[in-house]
């Protein structure tokens, strides 16, 4: 038997493993799987080199737990340790066995451990850690080491007579909740969904059943319970996978959710190794609710689904994996550092995205059009976020009309440049963002020749800036902003059937009743097929205060300020108000037409509401 020192430089490198390399306890078991399966992917490379000879057979990786004993076991089948490797490997810190195997096989394997450090997080839920294993190489004995969570540790020999590793931790009591057998498989679900070598945790009852109808008989039969997916197909080429194979794979990674519209098979391998997929979801009207869905893996091997460091904040609304060796991570593979490959990533991927939409836009427009309520939010977000993706994006954005038309930016401009030009030669795209309360006005819109779009969306107030902006010789005006006549500012002016001392009279009759803070009366000479009464809201301020309270911010300093346009050319304005001789009759007149204005605006709620139906009822009597 040997005693020695681990060779460290400070005698406090647990607390160190403990407090601060890793933030989270539950580490210990993504690490040590991972080692295993290091030494079994090792074991296939010299296998297929020639270097182990015949069959390698089983090379199944088995966790377990021992409630009674207090342990839980990590078993692989791998290379194993001669005594010397023991020496070398576990008793140097920040020396890894990875690093060496590489070097010396980087052209030929997989491996996934590249910080030393990774078998000491097992003291993070252990105060007695063994390791019992058995080198591949012929004439080697067995080696047990064992430390008892400080520098001190014992080797000795042992009668094993198979090769591998087995990592036995004896579990301390402040770490009890991992010696739950649930809480286990919830992690090795987490963390080892996807590696490259089975995982078994204990045994899984599959029920089958034989014989015909009333002779049927239902067969119960304990099986190994293989808790990942070796063989994930981002790992695949594009061109072997079915449409049926990145629907099934969705499913695995989000059981029960809604099926994706279309996804994007990512593989590259220079000047960086990434491959992976990305799923659009069915956003709808969406965006937060979406978040964190993208995994992360190194290797197979589960980092994050926090990948906002390498995705760009618009594409954290698409699900999926995103797989690469190159992602800068900290030493203990939980954080992701800042490095030129992470921006090299993010414009990949980003132009990647693009790439696909616009092909479906120019090969599919039909299916994409089909797709846009999904799509709106993720397009629009992009181009608001990301310049280069609003460059792209700009010739396949769609603006849909009230009646369920789209059409690109510049197909717009096209088909409303005689009807919506202004006096300053800028394209007014009148618009809404609730169809059916704004009805009145977009009729009287359409009766005037508008087109008006539906910006119903939750960032569509910010869109509008943004593309008033970059294009330009544009402006969005809300269908409820003016009235319908005056929506396109022309030099136009209609003649007023009322002289300017009657006008002067209805007005006063108004002001009256309107005593609404923020609101002013204006005389407009109308259609007479126009409303008698209009409310209508300034656009700047009235999107100055939808913006903030999008973001969160409260309506202080954004009065609800708005105009009451009587329209002087009504003939229950120009003819029956002023023909009326009882003031109390025309100021009830006044208070309903105003009423009725409030009401197509929603405005009229709880006790005034309830006037307003009793006065109706009265003036139907």
């Amino acid at each position: 038997m040997q005693k020695g020192n681990i060779s460290v430089e400070t005698e406090n490198i647990f607390p160190i493993i403990k407090q601060f390399l890793y933030s989270d306890q539950e580490i210990f078991l993504r690490e040590l799987v991972s080692n295993a399966v290091d030494a079994t992917s090792k074991l296939k490379t010299l296998a297929s080199k020639g270097e182990v000879k015949g069959e390698i057979g089983d090379i199944t990786i088995e966790v377990s737990v021992d409630k009674e004993n207090k342990t839980i076991t990590i078993a692989d089948k791998g290379i194993g340790m001669t005594e010397a490797e023991v020496m070398k490997y576990l008793n140097q810190v920040a020396f890894s066995s990875a690093t060496e195997f590489l070097e010396k096989y980087k052209n030929e394997s997989s491996i996934i451990g590249h910080f030393g450090l990774g078998f000491y997080s097992a003291f993070m839920v252990a105060d007695k850690v063994e390791v019992k294993t058995r080198s591949y190489k012929k004439n080697k004995k067995g080696t047990t080491w064992t430390c008892i969570g400080d520098t001190e540790y014992t080797i000795d020999s042992n009668d094993r007579k198979t090769r591998g590793t087995d990592i036995i931790l004896h579990v301390s009591d402040d770490a009890t909740e991992f010696l739950d057998e649930g809480r286990i498989e919830g992690l090795l679900t987490k963390y080892c969904k996807f590696l490259p070598v089975e995982i078994k945790f204990g045994t899984k009852t599959e029920t089958s059943f034989e014989g015909e109808g009333d002779d049927q008989t239902e067969i119960k039969t304990e099986i190994d319970n293989i808790i990942n997916n070796p063989n994930p197909i981002w790992k695949k080429k594009a061109n072997k996978l079915k449409e049926e194979d990145y629907k099934k794979f969705y499913n695995e990674l989000y059981p029960y959710s809604t099926p994706p519209m279309f996804w994007i098979h990512l593989d590259i391998d220079f000047p960086f190794n990434l491959t992976g997929i990305l799923y659009f979801p069915k956003l709808g009207n969406s965006i937060e609710v979406q978040k964190n869905k993208i995994q992360l893996y190194s290797n197979q091997v589960y980092v994050t689904d926090e990948v906002k460091e390498i995705v760009p904040e618009f594409l954290t609304l698409l699900h999926g994996v995103i797989d690469s060796p190159d992602i800068p991570l900290n030493v203990s593979r939980s954080y992701l550092q800042s490095d030129a490959n992470v921006k090299k990533i993010t414009g990949y991927i980003t132009k990647k995205v693009a790439d696909k939409l616009a092909s479906l836009f120019k090969k599919k427009r039909e299916d994409f059009e089909s797709k846009w309520n999904d799509l709106g939010v993720f397009v629009k977000y992009g181009m608001l976020s990301e310049e280069k993706f609003h460059d792209k994006a700009k010739k396949f954005v769609l603006l849909k009309d009230v009646d369920g038309n789209l059409s690109t930016i510049e197909e717009f401009k096209e088909k409303i440049k005689d009807t919506q030009t202004d006096k300053h030669n800028k394209l007014v795209m009148v618009y809404t963002n609730n169809p059916a309360g704004s009805d009145t006005y977009i009729e009287a819109a359409k009766n005037k020749g508008y087109s008006v779009l539906q910006f119903d969306n939750v960032i569509d107030n910010h869109f509008m800036q943004h593309m008033e902006s970059k294009l330009g010789d544009v402006t969005f005006v809300r269908v409820d902003s003016d009235t319908a006549d005056n929506l396109v500012q022309k030099d136009e002016v209609t003649e007023s059937v009322l002289n300017e001392k009657e006008q002067e009279k209805v007005k006063t009759l108004f002001e009256s009743k309107v005593s609404q803070a923020g609101a002013t009366i204006t005389m407009k000479a109308l259609s007479p097929d126009d409303l008698p009464v209009q409310i209508t809201r300034p656009e700047f301020m009235r999107r100055m205060k939808e913006m903030q309270s999008l973001q969160g911010g409260g309506m202080e300093g954004f009065p609800d300020s708005y105009n009451v346009v009587v329209n002087s050319n009504h003939p229950l304005v120009a003819e029956k108000l002023l023909k009326m001789r009882s003031e109390e009759k025309k100021e009830d007149f006044v208070t309903h037409l105003y009423d009725l204005a409030r009401l197509n605006q929603g405005m009229l709620q709880g006790a005034e509401l309830s006037s307003f139906v009793n006065k109706s009822l009265e003036f139907l009597k």
